[in-house]
């Protein structure tokens, strides 16, 4: 093989292999063992290809505390991966998407449980807003969704 396909061939392995590791994510879910919709976001999770492991939590303001989210921005469960928070009902898509661009912060949140967002399973529609979750515990939007 010639050095000019070989380095082809390279990039293009290299290049395929930073999706895959984005869609192969393992996300880590504390929940509470009475709530429903948090298996169902879950299952949204997995559709899109990410590996996720459920743990039941009884004091989940302490595992929220202890990943710098808020009070402001809490919903029914927390989430960690890469090292990133993700507090509630985030799309899939939006996670993929933090994972791809790694911004210095501490994570994504829905806050609350928004009918429309994955996992709710209700044809009420509700707008709502993926919020970026800075170090310094402010936010930014991160995706809108109407």
């Amino acid at each position: 093989m010639s050095k000019s396909r070989w380095t082809t061939a390279v990039a293009l392995a290299v290049g395929l292999m930073i999706p895959l590791s984005v869609f192969a994510q393992e996300i880590t879910v504390w929940r509470s063992p009475a709530c429903g919709c948090c298996h169902l976001w879950a299952k949204h999770l997995e559709a899109s290809g990410m590996s996720v492991k459920m743990i039941d939590a009884n004091d989940l303001a302490k595992i929220k505390a202890e990943r710098g989210i808020s009070s402001e921005l809490a919903a029914c469960h927390t989430a960690v991966v890469a090292g990133y928070a993700i507090e509630g009902h985030v799309p899939a898509k939006e996670i993929r998407r933090l994972l791809a661009e790694r911004p210095d912060a501490i994570g994504l949140a829905v806050p609350g449980m928004p009918n429309d967002a994955p996992g709710m399973d209700s044809d009420s529609k509700e707008p709502f807003d993926v919020l970026l979750v800075k170090k310094d515990g402010s936010t930014a939007i991160f995706a809108k969704y109407q």
